[in-house]
């Protein structure tokens, strides 16, 4: 089974994702973790690679092509990255969007890089805006669009255990057997 995961920064994506892969017995690959693996190649930090990506496209480029192989590679993994359903597209068996509000994004993400909440807010509106026009740019993709997703989630809603307790059950309550049909994925343009 392939299941995507995608969000924006700070919607939980990383957290649940691994719960859910261990929940499911399945394997998980993070963009995140590709990317700051493709930073360490290269001596840098994630902040300082991230501010290379913006001015190279080739890093995305690079980044996207591997997520794609793995999607059309396996189908045993939780694959999880901004662009996970996108990327993924058909060959998903559910593709699942996390958000939450920025304001709570904001403060989980600050927890996390210990940082202040409104620094944490700017930088992310600013990586949102700069990644919103690279996805669209790069692969006619509006990041916003939402209608690829078998299931959209406000992960502010529950708390880690019971939101987990929620996605299993989706996956579990699938049955082959009632499937009428996933989203399409359509005009996407997979050039790497």
């Amino acid at each position: 089974m392939l299941i995507t995961v995608s969000g924006p920064p700070g919607s939980g994506k990383s957290t649940n994702a691994v719960q859910l892969a261990d929940a499911l017995g399945l394997g998980h690959v993070s963009g995140g973790d590709i990317f700051r693996e493709m930073a360490a190649e290269r001596d840098m930090t994630p902040v300082e690679f991230n501010e290379f990506a913006e001015e190279d496209p080739q890093i995305d480029r690079d980044l996207d092509r591997r997520l794609r192989e793995i999607a059309v590679e396996r189908d045993d993994v939780v694959l999880e990255s901004r662009l996970a359903g996108w990327l993924a597209a058909d060959h998903a068996d559910f593709r699942f969007w996390f958000d939450a509000p920025l304001s709570v994004r904001a403060e989980r993400i600050a927890e996390r890089e210990a940082k202040p909440v409104d620094r944490a807010r700017t930088e992310t509106e600013r990586r949102e805006a700069s990644e919103r026009k690279r996805y669209r740019e790069y692969y006619n993709i509006d990041i916003e669009d939402l209608s690829i997703y078998d299931a959209a989630y406000n992960t502010a809603r529950w708390g880690p255990e019971r939101f987990l307790d929620v996605l299993v059950a989706t996956v579990e309550a699938y049955d082959p057997e009632d499937d009428e049909g996933k989203s399409p994925v359509e005009g996407v343009v997979y050039d790497f």
